[in-house]
């Protein structure tokens, strides 16, 4: 790829996933007083030729409480055993130059719906060794009962213990291949 080409533009070829600089993540309000947070280690994604496609093994995920690790595995949440990855395949890519907003589709918890996931692009561009890079660092905001995902309980204030808008996050860090 020539250093001249528009650096606002989703560039062509194949871009691979660097993982030492990427990662997903989710947040949730708890308890109204504060947010859930965790991260998936197993994760992979792919811009090729316009499109971005990835997926996250829900088994990897990674929270502070190891205690409630299991209780996300069930059915009351990702329902792992069944649903082992949650998937992202977009549609289109509009980039204005570093902000970047990509509409797909994500699946979670078999439930498939589109989504419009926003933030910023940079590069491409060369790094330290002379490799293409590219990088997105998005997040959208999707209601978890629209996938299935509805488990709850009253807090002594009558208050729901979780909010419903969870917001998944994206840093990807690509290399072109």
């Amino acid at each position: 790829m020539s250093t001249t080409q528009d650096a606002t533009a989703i560039p062509p070829g194949t871009w691979s996933l660097d993982p030492v600089h990427s990662d997903i993540g989710f947040a949730v309000s708890y308890s109204s007083f504060g947010t859930f947070r965790g991260t998936f280690g197993e994760f992979d994604a792919k811009l090729a030729d316009g499109n971005l496609e990835g997926s996250a093994k829900v088994a990897s995920v990674a929270i502070e409480d190891p205690n409630f690790a299991g209780h996300l595995q069930s059915p009351d949440f990702f329902d792992a055993e069944r649903n082992p990855e949650l998937r992202f395949t977009s549609t289109s890519i509009e980039r204005a130059g570093d902000a970047v907003r990509i509409t797909g589709e994500l699946t979670l918890r078999g439930e498939t719906k589109e989504v419009t996931i926003s933030g910023t692009a940079t590069g491409p561009g060369q790094d330290l060794y002379g490799n293409e890079r590219i990088a997105f660092d998005v997040e959208t905001v999707v209601d978890r009962r629209d996938f299935g995902i509805s488990w709850n309980m009253d807090l002594p204030t009558g208050d729901p213990a979780l909010g419903n808008d969870v917001t998944i996050t994206a840093n990807l860090a690509l290399v072109q291949a």
